[in-house]
């Protein structure tokens, strides 16, 4: 067996170096938040996106939809579901 003294120097040096790689990770990601959160800060300052242009109410034409039309795509919906189903 080992002589305490020895033991309790090993466990120090163990805790020692695990609070090290704990604080250097902790360091390391902290640094890289406040990079990412000045980068995102950075972009959407300089390089914003055009703000789509909205129609005033009323002035847009809205499409008409024919009942056939709707009878159409029902069709063919349900017979792409019945297809998926296995009923052929």
């Amino acid at each position: 067996m080992q002589d305490p003294a020895v033991q309790e120097t090993l466990l120090q040096q163990g805790v020692n170096l695990m609070l090290l790689g704990m604080g250097t990770v902790f360091v390391f990601l902290t640094l890289l938040v406040i990079a990412m959160t000045l980068m995102s800060a950075i972009v959407q300052r300089y390089f914003r996106e055009p703000e789509p242009e909205v129609a005033a109410p009323g002035t847009g034409s809205t499409p008409t939809r024919s009942p056939a039309g709707d009878t159409q795509l029902l069709a063919v919906i349900k017979a792409a579901i019945d297809q998926h189903r296995g009923k052929k």
